[in-house]
């Protein structure tokens, strides 16, 4: 990513094609924007507590531009929109607002509990086809298992429960300074819930998800490799799915939570 001179919060990234699904996964561009935003901040103690992307358009591979405003910046917390776009193509990409933070004290309080699932060790490793035969270019940067769900790639599987589980694991690791996982690696795998809606529909439904929107709540800090992504689809109506998903550690510690609506489309393959 490269910040241009020629006016306040104007970046410029570039996108190879190994983030692509048929265009470019949403969750990977929203971490771009995101990206962006901290770079604007220019203060790493302000770490992302929240973030919404609507997708306007879609954004294909290569040149993008993206365009940051400090909406506000206080002792505890700094709000901030960015826009992200094509430079070879009109129109808006897609906008992020977001809330960056400082740690402050409080109780620290977790009610939720982990599902009860395979942990990847246990898991069956798998690999994303799509109904074509198509090999999502997106899924060659995780080592990936199932954790719930049928097995798409295989003939005969039928319709279950709208849920859809896997650990994911990055091939190369996302760290941050401090030996972390970077907070911003979350959103590509966020992103993932279409799966949990085709559970239920079953093998003949024939949709695909286009993403409408994308909202994630950065939790916790973790030090582990592998991340249960565990998705639920809470209904589908007028061509309109929506979702939701949790981030686990291995060591069952909530470290993300996030929900999307998704247009139903009919793939025409």
């Amino acid at each position: 990513m490269r910040r241009l001179e020629v006016a306040p919060g104007w970046y410029t990234a570039e996108l190879p094609e190994h983030w692509n699904f048929v265009s470019p996964s949403g969750g990977v561009l929203m971490t771009i924007a995101m990206r962006a935003m901290a770079a604007e901040l220019g203060d790493p103690a302000l770490r992302p507590v929240s973030a919404t992307t609507l997708f306007c358009s879609p954004v294909p591979v290569g040149p993008l531009e993206i365009r940051v405003e400090v909406l506000r910046k206080g002792g505890a917390a700094a709000q901030l929109r960015a826009a992200l776009s094509s430079t070879t193509l009109p129109g808006p990409g897609l906008e992020v607002s977001a809330t960056f933070a400082r740690e402050r004290s409080g109780p620290h309080v977790m009610p939720a509990t982990p599902p009860a699932l395979p942990r990847h060790d246990v898991a069956p490793v798998i690999e994303e086809i799509g109904r074509s035969g198509r090999r999502w270019p997106f899924f060659g940067n995780f080592d990936m298992r199932l954790a719930q769900g049928p097995r798409f790639w295989e003939p005969g599987w039928q319709a279950g429960e709208a849920r859809f589980a896997r650990w994911f694991r990055y091939r190369v690791p996302q760290l941050d300074a401090s030996g972390k996982l970077d907070l911003m690696a979350l959103p590509p795998i966020a992103d993932t819930m279409p799966p949990s809606m085709a559970s239920y529909l079953g093998p003949q439904a024939g949709y695909y998800y286009p993403s409408l929107d994308l909202t994630v709540h950065f939790l916790e800090d973790t030090s582990c490799e592998w991340l249960l992504c565990a998705a639920y689809s809470r209904q589908a109506r007028r061509g309109v799915a929506t979702a939701e998903l949790e981030i686990w550690s291995d060591e069952g510690r909530l470290i993300a939570f996030a929900t999307q609506m998704m247009f139903m489309r009919r793939d025409p393959v």
